[in-house]
């Protein structure tokens, strides 16, 4: 299945919690309680609830066996390229696939799937050294490779499979491999510091291709992205996944329009280029639906320049604010130190979403918080507020959760607060999403190629 190359291959809200995003970013959330709950094949599935911040030293520093894809993502049939990042005497490496498996994922820097093929073992290799690994006429999806040392260290390189085609199913989920990265400390040039400006803000980029801290798993990955993996594969959900490179290199907004009815971004997709932003927006100006089930989507530019993904400047500097895409724009974050439920606003404003759900105006959904998105003079005009997380950081700030149409018929939803997303498998959760999956996936009258 595998073989070795011998080639090389090298507002004021914002500065009020400025040190606490930075803290935010290098803590783990330990579940502090846990609701057994029924999956739709009738099995059990235990979620967090209650996160708590704790300093996660022991979890970044465990040894493992730092590996990485050379691409974002790959088309079944090709060959990926999987790169050891420091030389092995002994390693043995299999693929799976992260979203269908039914098994609980313990702890913040291990991954769970289904195999997809048996353990390849290798002798010595070179740091930098490529094994090549066939990619088999697989569903799009997520995957990763496990790697295993002799003495016992792990490591996990994820990896996208993206469909045959753009549009194979109408439904994309695009994953934030960008955002990734960008919340990734590792310290290659040993400098000191993580390559990231997320450490001491004494930069602007980040290498695109290198592996994750935490064993090679994105941060906060089991809470923010896969609980909705897992509603997606359990429920049947038929979607094409792409990461940012892949949404990146799709020529127009023409071309996205008449390939997909929905696009849907699960988690914190903080960073794009401008490129992705020309596309989403030209997408939605054609009527294509979105749905941004996180937080502070759309926030930075980022331009790609010889491996590196640096920041420019935030879209509403720029005059493209956030908030006139997808409805709502940051204003803060504490790190995740308060949490507070959904309550709902104006339920008449989307009976569609709540239907089966007995929530009410006032009734509470879920809880939220970390980051929180509000609307902004920039919104949509004829917005809807649905349901609002009150003054959680203090007076002032709010998550709001909100939907709005155009005229070209495109429907717009944002969660306001992580996250929708991560609390997926929670039953009330479970089938607002339906209800939203439902309502976005209804072809729009105004869609196009045109």
């Amino acid at each position: 299945m595998f073989s070795a190359d011998n080639t090389q291959s090298g507002s004021r809200r914002t500065l009020f919690l400025a040190a606490a995003l930075v803290a935010a970013a290098i803590i783990s959330i330990p579940a502090t309680t846990t609701r057994a709950l029924g999956n739709p094949l009738g099995e059990a599935y235990e979620v967090e609830e209650n996160e708590g911040v704790v300093a996660n030293t022991t979890q970044r520093d465990a040894p493992s066996v730092p590996a990485t894809f050379l691409q974002q993502s790959y088309r079944p049939g090709s060959v990926a390229k999987l790169v050891l990042w420091h030389s092995e005497r002994s390693v043995t490496v299999q693929i799976f696939h992260a979203g269908p498996e039914h098994t609980r994922t313990v702890g913040n820097i291990t991954m769970q799937g289904l195999p997809m093929g048996p353990a390849a073992r290798f002798g010595a290799r070179a740091a930098h050294s490529p094994i090549s690994v066939p990619i088999g006429n697989w569903p799009t999806g997520l995957y990763f490779a496990r790697l295993s040392a002799r003495d016992g260290r792990l490591g996990f390189a994820p990896f996208v499979v993206r469909p045959h085609r753009i549009g194979e199913h109408r439904v994309a989920v695009v994953l934030p491999t960008f955002t990734w990265q960008a919340y990734n400390w590792r310290d290659d040039n040993k400098d000191g510091r993580g390559d990231t400006w997320y450490d001491g803000w004494k930069q602007d980029w980040a290498p695109l291709v290198r592996p994750f801290m935490y064993r090679g798993v994105p941060l906060r990955f089991r809470g923010y992205d896969l609980p909705f993996l897992h509603w997606l594969s359990w429920t049947g959900k038929q979607v094409d996944y792409l990461s940012d490179q892949d949404l990146d290199r799709i020529g127009g907004a023409a071309r996205l329009a008449a390939a997909y009815d929905l696009i849907v971004f699960p988690g914190h997709h903080e960073y794009l280029t401008l490129h992705e932003y020309d596309l989403l927006e030209g997408y939605r100006n054609r009527g294509g639906n979105l749905a941004c089930l996180s937080a502070d989507d759309f926030d930075w530019q980022i331009v790609i320049r010889k491996g590196l993904m640096i920041r420019t400047a935030r879209f509403r500097d720029l005059g493209r604010p956030q908030a006139g895409l997808i409805g709502v724009e940051y204003i803060g974050t504490d790190g995740g130190l308060h949490h507070g439920p959904w309550r709902v606003r104006r339920a008449e404003a989307a009976p569609w979403l709540f239907k089966g759900t007995r929530l009410k105006d006032g009734s509470a959904l879920s809880s939220g918080g970390i980051e929180l998105d509000h609307t902004a003079a920039s919104s949509p005009r004829g917005i809807h507020i649905l349901a609002e997380i009150p003054n959680l950081f203090g007076p002032g700030f709010t998550g709001q959760m909100t939907y709005y149409e155009t005229s070209r018929g495109a429907k717009v939803f944002a969660a306001g607060a992580f996250t929708i997303a991560g609390s997926a498998l929670q039953p009330t959760v479970r089938l607002l999403l339906a209800n939203l999956w439902t309502h976005l996936t209804e072809p729009a009258g105004g869609v196009s190629g045109a």
